[in-house]
């Protein structure tokens, strides 16, 4: 031991011993420095602060293990992360209050990844190890060895003589086929899979599955994330028959505390290799990780609720940066964010070509179009267009009949019945709603009645619902076809598998049952109403949802159709010609054009006009950084607040939005970063909401 550091530590021992209590032991003899994270949501504490180890916790407290310090006079939690010989502090150093647990359950890798998504989403490094890291449970511990996880053997099993490897399903893609075998030989390879799977032994869970296996039987480890339970008892079935029942876990909220922890543990100890869960799943302690995958990046299940509002996909696109591992992202649609990862040379498309799309998708048809126009004059003044009931009546000759529609209930949105103009206040301009069959007509904004009603477009007088719901579709379908089974799949009463026998199965986005052979008609209703709503991800959000749905059903070979009811052309040619890859190409490239995400990236403020000009003035933004506001902020269920000349607004009124480029990111939410920080810790002003790249509020 050197003589400073001797000295060193003589001076930390005599700070423990006359800051602790009589009787306490002296602090640990080597690397006698913790440093901690303490969980705290306030800004300014976001950084790692020194304690001392006293000598009774030298053994346990290792590197991520859950430790409890005094700060600021109160007991917090913490992760311990590191071990020091010295302090960089000038302050005087406290010791640990105790170490609660000896598990680490932070990782090296597991830490950079917190602090890298923090970092990106001008979050807090504690926020982000909240979703990370499950809830301890103490007697689950007493099941896993104390101190450092041990690595288990963890082997693929042996090959069943005379029986070679399955034919890969990635070879029907372009580009595609080399995918598994790369990632069997140890690379990390980076695809972007638009995936003709939609059910049966080649649907996408067989795929994601082949993948997992292939970084597996090479000793590598894997995660999956998928967006809710329905897709994760898919995706597991799927690995229980190629990988066995033994050689994965499941992460995920819903199944309670107990069994998510020793899951966790399970991974941190070796014992496991491949982790499939839904949002905390991406942060699995995966032994030497090969590959990183998530299952329809579009869902908006994907999206963090809580600070600092990550999304998976950016968490799984860090991590497969920061560990060299390999990355596959699919869905029957591509997201604007995926094509951006393509059009970069970043990732890698996968998709098939057009003699093979063909083959394998079903027979599309837009009841819109001009040859429907012209034959059938009342298409667009009926919900359930003739081509469409045609599709369904001979469909259930065949099999099941799928029915989307946008919503579940019986749906509160109004139109003209004439023109089918959106139906508006006349005092605000608000939506005219009726929140239940015979209720009266009322603004959802203002909540003024309206009893004498007129379009400002063709002066009509009458009303009608601009969507119907499931629970009104089924009954409407019970009286066009008396002799078939109508089925709803929708809110609390969600249908994940049904037989192959005829009925028809009315469901809304995300809760459409899996049939084992595919449905003979697929029937996408209330397109107008997805593509009308007030979002810039309108566009892209109802493909999602076409494909999704359209995905099962029989290919045409076997009779299978999809017909979709929506007047844009543009929305509809892509389902028609079933061209994901070329709709998020073209929305790329429009948003390019106007300077909107995800071609750049971008920041909201809310708070007050006041704490909105204290919080932006201090803030060093390059000047490629677009300011665009403060506006006011419209509330969900009302208008704008009403403001009187001069008047403050209230916290949280108003918003401002910042655009900046790739290359500026780091400047700019450094920036973010910092100045919440600073305000927070002189509490000198209203706090400012910040959210990088929020897709809702675009």
């Amino acid at each position: 031991m050197s003589s400073d550091h001797g000295q060193q530590l003589s001076l930390l021992q005599g700070f423990t011993a006359s800051a602790a209590p009589r009787g306490k032991s002296p602090v640990a003899a080597t690397l006698p420095v913790a440093r901690v994270i303490i969980d705290s949501p306030l800004p300014h504490l976001d950084r790692p602060f020194d304690y001392l180890v006293p000598a009774e916790y030298d053994d346990d407290a290792v590197p991520g293990a859950r430790v409890k310090v005094r700060f600021a006079g109160r007991e917090h939690a913490a992760f311990l992360v590191e071990r020091r010989a010295v302090s960089d502090s000038p302050a005087r150093l406290l010791p640990l209050a105790r170490v609660v647990s000896n598990q680490p359950v932070v990782t090296p890798e597991i830490l950079a990844l917190a602090e890298a998504v923090a970092a990106r989403y001008a979050g807090s490094t504690s926020d982000v190890l909240r979703s990370a890291v499950p809830p301890r449970v103490a007697r689950v511990e007493k099941e896993f060895s104390a101190g450092s996880p041990q690595a288990a053997p963890d082997t693929a099993p042996a090959p069943t003589p005379g029986r070679g490897a399955p034919p890969s399903l990635y070879a029907r893609y372009a580009n595609g086929g080399s995918f598994p075998a790369r990632l069997a030989a140890g690379e990390s390879p980076r695809a972007v899979l638009t995936t003709l799977g939609g059910y049966g032994p080649a649907g996408w869970p067989a795929e994601i599955a082949e993948a997992v296996h292939a970084v597996w039987s090479g000793g590598r480890g894997a995660v999956v994330v998928v967006p809710d339970q329905r897709d994760l008892a898919r995706v597991e079935e799927a690995l229980r028959d190629r990988l066995g029942a033994d050689a994965f876990v499941r992460l995920t909220a819903e199944d309670g505390p107990t069994p998510r922890y020793r899951s966790f543990l399970r991974l941190l100890h070796g014992d496991v290799r491949v982790a499939v869960g839904t949002r905390s799943a991406a942060y699995a302690p995966v032994r030497d990780l090969g590959l990183v995958c998530l299952w329809d990046d579009g869902d908006d299940s994907h999206s963090e609720p809580r600070a600092p509002y990550q999304h998976v996909r950016d968490v799984l696109l860090l991590r497969s940066e920061l560990q060299s591992c390999g990355l596959l992202f699919a869905a029957p649609s591509r997201s604007v964010e995926s094509q951006r990862l393509v059009d970069s040379g970043w990732a890698r498309s996968v998709s098939a070509d057009r003699q093979t799309t063909r083959r394998l998708t079903p027979r599309v048809q837009h009841s819109a179009d001009t040859f429907h126009a012209e034959h059938e004059p009342l298409t667009h003044q009926v919900r359930i267009p003739p081509v469409a009931w045609r599709a369904a009546r001979d469909g259930l000759q065949r099999g099941p009949v799928l029915i989307q529609v946008a919503r579940t209930g019986f749906s509160p949105a109004l139109a003209c019945q004439e023109c089918r103009e959106p139906a508006r206040c006349r005092h605000c301009a608000g939506p005219l709603a009726q929140s239940g069959r015979g209720s009266a007509v009322a603004c959802r904004w203002c909540g003024r009645p309206e009893h004498r009603w007129r379009c400002l477009n063709c002066e009509g007088g009458r009303l009608r619902s601009t969507v119907s719901g499931a629970a009104r579709t089924a009954e409407e379908l019970g009286r066009a076809f008396p002799g078939a089974v109508v089925v709803s799949s929708s809110g609390d009463h969600i249908i994940d598998r049904i037989d192959d026998s005829p009925r028809v199965v009315v469901a809304t986005p995300g809760a459409e049952p899996v049939v084992a052979s595919g449905y003979a008609a697929v029937l996408l209703l209330d397109g107008n109403a997805l593509l009308g709503r007030e979002s810039l991800r309108a566009l892209a959000a109802t493909l999602q949802r076409w494909f999704n749905a359209a995905v099962l059903a029989r290919p045409a070979s076997a009779g299978g159709v999809v017909v979709v009811t929506a007047d844009d052309d543009v929305a509809a040619g892509h389902l028609v010609r079933w061209d994901p890859d070329g709709a998020a190409a073209r929305e790329l490239a429009v948003r390019t054009d106007l300077g909107l995400p995800p071609a750049v990236r971008y920041a909201a403020l809310t708070g007050s006009l006041e704490a909105l000009a204290v919080f932006i003035d201090g803030l060093q933004l390059p000047p490629s950084c677009r300011v665009v506001g403060p506006t006011a902020v419209r509330d969900a269920a009302g208008p704008p607040p009403a403001q009187k000349p001069g008047q403050q607004s209230a916290a949280g009124s108003h918003r401002t939005l910042l655009f900046f480029r790739y290359r500026d990111a780091a400047e700019v939410v450094g920036a973010l970063r910092s100045r919440r920080a600073s305000l927070s810790a002189r509490r000198t002003s209203e706090p400012v909401h910040v959210r990088v790249d929020a897709a809702e509020l675009l």
